[in-house]
């Protein structure tokens, strides 16, 4: 089997035919992680989720571009700004009262995008400062419910390394650094800290300073994760929208760069994927209670 550790079948480009979709994805043994980027994202990620006894789960969390700073007009084309609102700030006990749900697997995603950004520099401190304290907020959630935790960072890595190097108390132990896109370095630090680092279809592409095969091949195979992000980052060998099942592109490639099996890295990444997900320990409201398996296999 396969497990997509990060795709949004909660978003409005399956809202004809998600049902379609997880079942052609169950049918091909293949497992998912709905990842919510806002609150409406999320909420509908953990209905999703509850309709499927098994193989089919969430996250949820304020992506940074979900965050209204009042600083910056973004041209939202692939987000559809008409089907996720942005919000002000993040509802703490809003979105805790969504983990109340047992298919919550992780607080994310969440974290830090420069992508669109204020030109002037006053501007773009307050930017910068208003997507760190939310993130920071965030942080403390996920430590209170002993959730892991998916990082989402586009072009912010070192700042994103920094605030968790001066934050300690709430870096998470467990977490992904989701679609990695960064240097050597910064993928060094990432492990340092214990991450997961997860891969997907933008592997196939070329971006200037990232070398994709080297950032694989330097990272142990015990801290790989695939993933899709689909609707997005469709592999060249399909066309049209993402969905889960296409995982296995991505898994081939990392095969082939690892110089394994398919099935030796679908195995390897399906094991990482339950030791980073599967269990959550007692919340403090929970007393003693055992530790929940959150991902029955």
């Amino acid at each position: 089997m396969l497990i997509d550790t990060h795709a949004h079948l909660n978003f409005s480009a399956y809202k004809e035919d998600f049902e379609e979709v997880i079942k052609r994805t169950l049918e091909n043994d293949v497992w998912a992680i709905n990842v919510g980027t806002q609150y409406n994202t999320s909420k509908k990620a953990v209905e999703i989720a509850e309709k499927h006894e098994k193989g089919v789960y969430a996250a949820i969390g304020l992506h940074p571009i979900h965050l209204d700073t009042g600083l910056v007009k973004m041209k939202l084309d692939q987000e559809e700004i008409a089907f996720n609102s942005r919000e002000e700030d993040f509802d703490y006990e809003k979105y805790k009262k969504l983990t109340q749900s047992e298919k919550v697997v992780a607080i994310g995603e969440i974290g830090l995008d420069y992508y669109y950004k204020p030109k002037t520099r006053r501007r773009l401190e307050l930017f910068k400062e208003k997507q760190r304290e939310v993130l920071l907020k965030q942080l403390n959630l996920a430590k209170e419910l002993n959730l892991p935790v998916i990082f989402h960072c586009r072009m912010a890595h070192q700042d994103l390394i920094e605030i968790l190097s001066e934050n300690s108390e709430i870096r998470p132990q467990k977490a992904v650094a989701h679609g990695f896109v960064g240097t050597t370095e910064q993928l060094q630090d990432y492990l340092k800290m214990g991450f997961y680092i997860g891969f997907n279809g933008i592997i196939f592409k070329t971006i200037e300073g990232i070398n994709f095969e080297e950032n694989i091949k330097n990272t142990p195979l015990d801290k790989i994760l695939i993933e899709t992000d689909c609707p997005y980052l469709t592999p060249p060998q399909v066309e049209g929208r993402n969905e889960p099942v296409y995982i296995k592109y991505v898994a081939e490639k990392i095969a082939k760069i690892d110089n394994l099996s398919f099935e030796e890295i679908a195995k390897i990444t399906t094991e990482n994927a339950k030791n980073l997900f599967k269990n959550r320990a007692p919340r403090r409201d929970e007393g003693e209670k055992e530790s929940k398996s959150l991902f029955d296999f």
